[in-house]
């Protein structure tokens, strides 16, 4: 690992989403989520998606200029085709547009279909929140995690962030349906670190502890039999309502030369703001148990690493850091 300071990390990041012929708007929306997810602790939604992004931009998978095209299919339903835009592009533009209409009916859904790897959902659910909306926000990928008492992948890791506004800073959780995103196994195996061996099963469906084995084989499903269902649900709500290719049909995320037809649903609320402060402030006061030195609230151990990160730098996988350099034109490909 290489700790490189955070300014010096976005600025060679943005040399690179340049050299690539992204728009400048479009690419400080992708560029702030990568160096969020960084920034948080979160690696395997970050920098290391930046050199797939550009393969897939010279592909002709990713199409750098659009934000996607709207249709109202009910007054409160909002339907994108994303045309192939970048992910997060795409999902600002359909959330501007449901918070307009939550404002005057109370809640609206936007459903997204072709479009591009959405990143980190906390990164909306908070930016969301944070302007006076609840949000829930819900996302599909390629079969990548195996249904309870399977062998073989055929759901998605099918996240879900909720975001709720409270005085100071909002509440957020992000949390995928899968013990772990494929993203943080692939985060080990550019480390060339063990994963733990309740965490996925190799292509013959045995447990490993080896991630590039584990890239080959299939996530286990959180919380066992729950968070199979809660998956199963996920997947069958997203696909449904967008139009997205569902399960084993699912492309376009982990690779850099196939459309992505996975797909993403927002639902956003603009309805009575009661303060719940009084009562996160009640959890995070409690006693802690035995081994823990306090009571935190979703999203808090992030916050406290962001501001950690951006005072003494960011860790950052070697292979992560070249590439980087590399794309920025900084250096020369060994």
């Amino acid at each position: 690992m290489t700790i490189v300071d955070a300014v010096l990390l976005k600025d060679v990041a943005a040399k690179a989403l340049d050299r690539a012929g992204i728009p400048k708007d479009h690419a400080v929306q992708q560029l702030d989520l990568l160096m969020e997810a960084e920034l948080r602790g979160i690696p395997s939604h970050g920098l290391l998606r930046l050199d797939r992004i550009t393969r897939r931009i010279a592909n002709g998978v990713i199409d750098p200029n659009t934000s996607g095209s709207h249709e109202w299919r009910k007054q409160a339903f909002l339907s994108v085709d994303g045309q192939e835009g970048l992910g997060p592009v795409v999902a600002n533009a359909a959330l501007d547009a449901v918070k307009s209409r939550a404002r005057e009916t109370g809640i609206a859904v936007a459903a997204i279909r072709n479009s591009n790897h959405i990143g980190m959902l906390g990164w909306y659910a908070e930016r969301v929140a944070s302007e006076g909306f609840t949000i829930i926000g819900l996302s599909t990928s390629e079969a990548l995690v195996h249904p309870w008492g399977a062998r073989r992948a055929m759901l998605g890791t099918n996240p879900i962030a909720i975001g709720i506004p409270a005085e100071g800073e909002p509440f957020m959780m992000d949390t995928a349906t899968g013990v772990v995103s494929m993203g943080e196994i692939h985060d080990h195996a550019h480390r060339k670190a063990p994963i733990p061996e309740h965490w996925a099963l190799d292509e013959g469906g045995n447990p490993t502890t080896d991630a590039e084995a584990a890239k080959r084989g299939a996530i286990a499903p959180f919380g066992q039999a729950k968070g199979y269902a809660l998956g199963l649900a996920f997947e069958l709500l997203v696909s449904s309502l967008a139009g997205a290719a569902i399960g084993a049909d699912v492309r376009g995320t982990l690779d850099a030369t196939e459309v992505c037809n996975k797909g993403d649903v927002f639902i956003v609320i603009d309805g009575p703001r009661y303060d719940i402060r009084d009562y996160l402030d009640e959890i995070r006061n409690m006693e802690p148990a035995a081994g823990f030195s306090q009571v935190l609230v979703p999203g808090e151990r992030g916050r406290a690493c962001r501001d950690q990160r951006l005072r003494d730098g960011v860790p950052v996988a070697d292979e992560v850091w070249e590439r980087l350099q590399v794309l920025a034109g900084m250096k020369v490909a060994a």
